[in-house]
């Protein structure tokens, strides 16, 4: 008598988990799903994923653990990661909330008739790794403090969304700016004095940021936006004020700050931006709609080279239809060389070979950044970037 089918169950539904930035979890699960993720998981919702897409060596079990991301856990499955929308399709049957996976949790890889399902399964027993795996639906009770799992690494990408500034235009230009230091200082550094002028709004937190530079199309040569390199922070403390002396002549009096972090050496000209309110933070990996194509502007943090985990620029941003969570394939463009076995040498260039994958999570009008996922060789400026 044949096996029977395990039932329904809620599948790998974070995989469409969202990142959030300053959030308590119980906030994480009142997050919507959106109608392009219904679209995708409905594709496959039926049946589940052809074998075919599955990694060779996809497990027939994973035990979720602290310090997974959802990347991770697709790349144990997929044969390409930035699918887990996917998996989640595999069954959605009885899925209320596709946005929680904790530590814990084990994930059983369904088979039958061809095709895949990821399902919640318990463990019976101890933790022996031949102990029996029961299905069934499960209710998950937990404390507050009890995270999700991100679906990227949050520490690669966190310092950059607190610390980095991108303007559409040289807003800095005419930023409120430090032409005075506390008396004795040359550079300032936590809990020193700086003066500053201009027109500081009713914002009294500011973040501190040397002269922006240009980010400029290696092909073209157009300004796409402007970055500053973050120095600090610094609170206002008494606001500048034009005051009349006893001669009837006019003296200005500049605004008082407090230096508060201080992660570079800060000084007279440095230029001071409020502290943006953090925001709910989305990520949910899904490939252009469109062809999309484009090169790296820049890598961040000065770098001539860029690997693994580090953090790139695009020429392209939302004026182009990019959007936060889109996947890109990495270009190395093909060597140029010479054909010697002919009667006479011939010049050639080699093709153009596909060695990484970007994901995207920050977008501006003009340029977009990029996080690095995976790589085979280091990525320069220039490199081409297009559909995964």
């Amino acid at each position: 008598m044949p096996a029977a089918r395990p039932a329904p169950m809620p599948v790998l539904a974070a995989c469409l988990s969202l990142l959030t930035l300053g959030a308590a979890s119980a906030q994480t699960s009142q997050l919507p799903v959106t109608a392009e993720q219904r679209r995708v998981a409905d594709q496959v919702a039926s049946a589940g994923v052809p074998l075919s897409e599955l990694a060779t060596d996809a497990p027939d079990q994973h035990v979720v653990v602290a310090g997974d991301t959802l990347w991770d856990i697709s790349k144990l499955f997929l044969k390409t990661p930035w699918r887990w929308p996917e998996l989640w399709g595999m069954n959605r049957d009885q899925i209320r909330n596709p946005h929680l996976i904790y530590p814990g949790q084990v994930l059983i890889l369904v088979k039958v008739d061809g095709r895949a399902r990821l399902q919640f399964g318990q463990r019976v027993g101890g933790d022996a790794a031949g102990d029996a795996i029961k299905l069934k639906p499960q209710m998950r009770i937990s404390a507050l403090d009890v995270s999700p799992i991100p679906n990227i690494p949050l520490n690669l990408i966190q310092p950059f969304l607190r610390d980095t500034a991108v303007f559409d235009t040289d807003r800095l230009a005419t930023a409120p700016r430090i032409v005075a230091t506390q008396e004795g200082h040359v550079v300032l550094g936590k809990g020193d004095l700086a003066y500053a002028r201009g027109d500081f709004g009713d914002a009294t937190d500011f973040r501190v940021f040397r002269t922006s530079r240009p980010l400029r199309d290696p092909s073209t040569g157009e300004i796409l936006g402007y970055e500053a390199p973050y120095l600090g922070t610094a609170d206002l403390i008494r606001p500048g004020e034009d005051r009349k002396t006893a001669d009837g002549k006019t003296e200005i009096v500049p605004a008082t700050l407090r230096v508060k972090l201080a992660k570079q050496e800060i000084g007279i000209g440095d230029r001071l931006a409020p502290a943006p309110q953090h925001t709910l933070e989305r990520y949910v990996p899904h490939a252009p709609d469109a062809p999309l194509a484009g090169q790296i502007v820049s890598i961040y943090g000065d770098g001539l080279n860029a690997g693994q985990n580090q953090i790139v620029s695009l020429n392209r941003g939302a004026r182009d239809g990019v959007e936060r969570g889109h996947v890109f394939a990495l270009w190395r463009s093909g060597i140029a060389t010479v054909d010697t076995t002919g009667d006479r040498a011939v010049p050639i260039r080699l093709p153009d070979e596909r060695h990484g994958v970007l994901f995207v999570f920050q977008v501006h009008e003009r340029v977009s950044y990029a996080l690095i996922i995976s790589v085979r060789e280091p990525v320069k400026a220039g490199d081409r970037f297009t559909q995964p």
